[in-house]
Order: C-alpha cells, then structure tokens, then sequence
C-alpha cells in the first residue's frame, strides 16, 4: 500500500454503476491541455445506466453547459471528500424536477445550482441519475471523481477501486533523447534523437547505446491497457534511475487543477502539435510548477562530461496494479569533434518569460502576460491588413494572451457583423472569442497562429425534426428541431408556446434542440411555437411554426 493510499478511507466510496467497471479513460491521462481528472467507466455503449451515489452526503453542486461535462452532479460528502459524476443524461425524478424548476424560473438550459447541505442528501447507493454523453463526451460513458477537501482530483484508484482486471504491462512506443543545452549533444546531434529499443525480457528493454555530451534528458511515449479493454490509456508512474539511484519520479496520485495546463512543459509541445502523439519528459525543465514529478536535485537530467565514464540510465513505467515495463539505456561520454554553430533566429519581438510583452503597430496590438510562456523567446511576429501573425504554433502558451484591433475604420453596421477568427494556413478559420469595446476588438488565447477580421453576415438555420406546420403532436414526448451556425456558431436561443417559455436542450454534437412535454409546459390543444436563434456576432434567424397537441 502506498503512502498516499494509507492516508485515504480503504471501501469508503463504491462503485457508482451497478456493472463490471471496465474503464475506457483513466487519471492523470495526457489529454489536450489538462490532465484527466477522473476515471471514464464504460457504460457498455449505452446511455440511461442507473448512476448511484458512491457514498452517502449530500448534493452541494449542480452544472449544466453545453460542452465540458454536460450534465454534472457533484456530491459533498461528511469526510470532507467530493465525487463527481459527469456526461449523465437526465438525473433522477427529484433532483431533474428540483433543476427543471430552476431551468424556468432562469429561462435557461445551462445552469449552475449550489444547494443548501440541508436540500438534497443522498444515501450510499442511491439513484441520482442516468448515465449519458451530454458535454463534450466522445461516446456514452459515465465521468466519475473523487475530490479532497481542497477540490483536488485524486486518483480513485486509491480508495479500493481495484476489481479491474489487469495483468498486462505497459506499451511502449518511442523512447527519446534530449540534448538540453547549445554544449549539448546525443550521438553528435544537438536534436532530439529517437533511440531503437531491443527486448531483452519479457518486459525489459534494452537501448542501444548512446554516446553524449552535457546535459541530457529523457522522454518516452506510452500508453498501458486493462485486460477487457482495447482502450489506450495513461499510465500511473514513470521512474528515471541513475546507476541504480532515483533521479526522477511522475505519480500521478493528485494534482490541482491550477496545476493542470503544465502539461504542456511536461510533455514535448512542439512534437505532438507536429505528430499528433505525445512523448513524457523524465525531467525538470525551468516554469513547471508540478507537485505529482518528484525529483532530486538533478532534476532528472544526466551530467555527462569530461569526468564521467559511463552511466546506466534506466526507466521503470508503471501501471496501477504494478505491471512495470523497464527499458535500460547505456550511456557514453563522448565530445562532438566538431559542430556547426547554433544560428538563433533574432526577431525585433523578444519576449522574457518573467516579464510581461507588448507589441503593437498602431492598428494590432498583442500582449503577452508575465508567465506566459516558459522559455525567453525570439517571437515571429508578422503584422498584416486587418490580420497578424504571431509565433509559431509549435510553442506553448500557459496563459492567455491578448490580441486587439483597431476597428475605428468600419462603420457600425459592419462592426456588428466583425469578429476576430484563427486563420489556418490551408485557409479554413474558426470565431475566436471577441471581446468588444467601441473601436478595439480583442480576443484571449492561449493559442500562437494567425488571427484576422471577419465577417458574418448569414443567419443560422433552424428546421423542424419531428414536426412540421400544423401537426398534431399527441402521440409524441419530444418536439425536436435541428440548429445550426456555418462561421461562428451557436451562441444563444430561446423558445416560447403561445408566448409562454418552454425549456429545450441542446447537443451541439447533433445540433438537435430537444423539448420534453412531459414538462407539462405546453396546455393548449392549438399551440403557436416560436424559436429565436443567435449566432456569435448578433445575427438571428427566427422560426415559428403551429402545432397541435391533445391536453
């Protein structure tokens, strides 16, 4: 038992599925930006699962949104811990009612409620919802956490969840080497280098040998998966060993979600964005606050130089139930006899990652924050007509940075249909969230590219699913219609029966607009619905049709 796992209550939380737990996602997974929070339990394909409270408590937060976890409940529970399960398709009888009451009271789909303690409470085991793929869910599953007092996910793998079949070690896909600084070299390149791996057992490894010079590190690109599953997921640690002593270490037991964009240090940003597949770096590289990568004081990096011989590097990875892959790496101290100096590439645009940035023409202005980027940087700034070009995608931004246009040039009416859009080499370009104030649009991204105005002037569309004008609609639960937006999306709407509000919801996954009658919102035999539909920048389609229904 691990000393995280002796500090947490042992069979304290169940399962909140009454099925086989088969998980299709697991904490601490590299994913786009963050870190999984949680564990994603299969629900066999299906939507409507029973979903029950793992312990008793009492419902402290509820959340609906379009997209991040749909439908959430959150459970706040008397040892101080919080679960959450997320992606769920309708709660049960007296929490959906107790929401929908909220829903049209607010006139609005999304919602956050925050319960007294006194409100809802729940027993261990108790019916709260219905499993679903509401939010940005990839395909039906249940999204389940457990939190600790300070609302940090933890793995619950900690707290008994180990009826998981698996005896299978992690896959190993890459193993990489980094030279990290301009004396730095591996096999007389100063560049990443991909190192061939031979089996040497049945979960061993050996490196081919590697000559270097300097300071040295190591990634590798991985994955693991449980017995009864085909899913691809993280892993549970990675170990660095140097001649036998620990060097490094990556746990992922708990992390805060302050902590979470580090994963773009973590990992080499600049191969995934170019590769698609992500390699983990067993050491420490300068702005990467993480608590979960333990380290000594190497950081995890080799020190190869003229008084060094030879040293054996070894990597152990990790799943949860302990299968271990272990790859040994031979390394030799070698200088380069010569090598081509390093041309940096100077810009006008220097940016230091301890100070804040400015840089403007009179038309854009582009503003970096103090931390924003994790290395000093030459940026590759290219101001255009109406449209920048700022750095390169390939490097990360931990914060938010701020583009603005001086948009004093248009007239009102064109201001109203003006946006600022990412711009795709290839062309395509999507609405980036504009902020705007009289004669300056800005826009916040943690996203280095190409950003430019746009125009919208098309309205979005609206058609009728399930119905259509004059129908009698008796024999039928749902009302649906089909919504959509070509350039900037979807940003609000909103549906009246005889001028009286009706709840509906909406799957931007389908663009279908959902209502329920057995809201009992609709009374009247002959009905007149109308539904108004909002883009991003104010254009608005409107749709009104009559239909008939039976009391």
């Amino acid at each position: 038992m691990s000393q995280t796992e002796s500090e947490v209550p042992q069979n304290y939380f169940h399962k909140p599925l009454d099925i086989p737990i088969l998980l299709s996602g697991t904490f601490g997974e590299l994913r786009s930006n963050h870190f999984h929070s949680g564990m994603d339990i299969k629900t066999q394909g299906r939507t409507e699962l029973p979903v029950e409270a793992s312990a008793e408590g009492y419902i402290s937060r509820i959340k609906i949104q379009r997209y991040g976890y749909g439908k959430a409940i959150y459970i706040t529970h008397p040892n101080g811990y919080q679960t959450v399960y997320a992606h769920l398709n309708h709660f049960s009888p007296d929490i959906e009612a107790y929401v929908k009451q909220a829903q049209y009271k607010k006139e609005s789909y999304t919602i956050e409620l925050f319960p007294a303690e006194d409100k809802i409470k729940v027993n261990q085991g108790e019916l709260i919802a219905y499993s679903g793929n509401s939010g940005s869910s990839g395909g039906p599953h249940l999204h389940f956490e457990i939190r600790d007092s300070n609302s940090r996910p933890m793995n619950p793998f900690l707290f008994g969840f180990k009826d998981i079949q698996d005896t299978k070690a992690p896959m190993i896909r890459g193993l990489y080497a980094y030279p990290l600084t301009k004396e730095s070299i591996v096999d007389g390149k100063r560049s990443r280098k991909k190192i061939k791996l031979s089996k040497i057992g049945k979960d061993t490894y050996k490196a081919e040998a590697i000559d270097a010079f300097g300071e040295i590190g190591f990634g590798f690109d991985a994955y693991d998966q449980f017995d009864l599953a085909y899913n691809k997921n993280g892993l549970y640690s990675a170990e660095a060993f140097e001649n036998g002593k620990k060097i490094f270490e990556t746990k992922f037991d708990r992390f805060s979600f302050a902590e979470t964009r580090y994963i773009n240090r973590m990992i080499d940003y600049a191969f995934f964005k170019e590769h698609k597949k992500r390699i983990q770096k067993l050491f420490l590289q300068s702005n990467l606050n993480l608590d979960l990568a333990q380290k000594n004081d190497h950081d995890g990096i080799l020190r190869m130089d003229q008084d060094s011989t030879s040293i054996t590097y070894r990597i152990d990875l990790k799943d949860y139930m302990g299968n271990t892959k272990t790859i040994q790496i031979p390394v030799e101290t070698k200088r380069a006899s010569e090598l081509p100096e390093i041309e940096e590439k100077r810009t006008p645009y220097f940016a230091q990652s301890n100070y804040a940035s400015a840089f403007d023409n009179n038309q854009i202005d582009v503003y970096i924050p103090k931390n924003a980027l994790y290395e000093d940087t030459y940026l590759d700034i290219q101001f255009g007509f109406n449209e920048i070009k700022v750095h390169e995608y390939t490097t990360p931004l931990h914060k938010s940075m701020s583009i603005g246009f001086d948009v004093s040039e248009f007239s009102e009416e064109d201001k109203s249909k003006l946006y600022i859009a990412k711009i795709f080499p290839w062309g395509s370009y999507y609405y980036s969230n504009t902020k705007k104030k009289k004669n300056r649009f800005v826009t916040y991204t943690k996203d280095f590219g190409t950003y430019g105005l746009k125009f919208d002037n098309e309205k979005p569309t609206i058609k009728p699913v399930n119905f259509r004008d004059g129908k009698w609609m008796s024999n039928y639960r749902y009302l649906k219609l089909e919504i959509d937006d070509a350039e900037t999306g979807i940003d609000a709407f909103h549906a009246t029966v005889n001028g009286e509000f009706i709840l509906m919801e909406y799957d931007y996954k389908t663009k279908i607009l959902t209502h329920d009658f057995n809201d009992n919102a609709v009374t009247e035999t002959r009905n007149k619905l109308k539904v108004v539909v909002t883009d991003k920048v104010g254009n608005t389609r409107i749709f009104e049709a009559n239909f008939n229904r039976k009391k």
